[in-house]
């Protein structure tokens, strides 16, 4: 991989992310504690790892993507997407765990699951590698939407 590679397959990786590191500023606090959850919720310390290798996936999906070129207009769309799910994706955990509002959380992930799902219908076009990386990503925000449909369901 030439350097120019190198550089952009970081960067996209990073950009990825800086979502997670966004959305941990939140971080669990004695609230979320207290609150009903179902008893498919996984234990607090499976997230951390599962996002993490998450976002690299994307980031790797993302530099697959940016490598066609960015005077390819399907490329500009596909991370024009790309970009605006990762907005809601680290919208989401202030959202939930710093405002409490499960109700509007609720909201952004399904936000964030359409959002998701057009991106990999863009990133599919452009490479199928890209879209084939985000297949579990889309499994896991639909898990974590149900999750959070049920939070809201036992607390309201």
């Amino acid at each position: 991989m030439k350097g120019r590679s190198v550089i952009r397959l970081i960067v996209a990786c990073v950009v990825s992310l800086s979502a997670g590191a966004i959305g941990s500023l939140a971080g669990t606090n004695s609230w979320y504690a207290t609150i009903e959850k179902p008893a498919f919720t996984p234990p607090d310390w499976v997230f951390g790892p599962v996002w993490t290798v998450l976002y690299l996936l994307m980031g790797v999906a993302a530099f697959l993507v940016w490598q066609r070129g960015l005077g390819l207009r399907m490329v500009r769309v596909a991370l024009a997407w790309f970009l605006g799910q990762l907005v809601l994706n680290a919208l989401w955990s202030p959202v939930f765990f710093g405002l409490h509002r499960v109700d509007l959380a609720l909201v952004v992930i399904v936000l964030l699951w359409g959002a998701l799902v057009v991106t990999m219908y863009w990133f599919f076009r452009v490479s199928r590698a890209a879209g084939l990386l985000l297949i579990p990503y889309l499994l896991w925000v639909s898990f974590a939407a149900v999750l959070n449909a049920s939070i809201w369901w036992l607390n309201r």
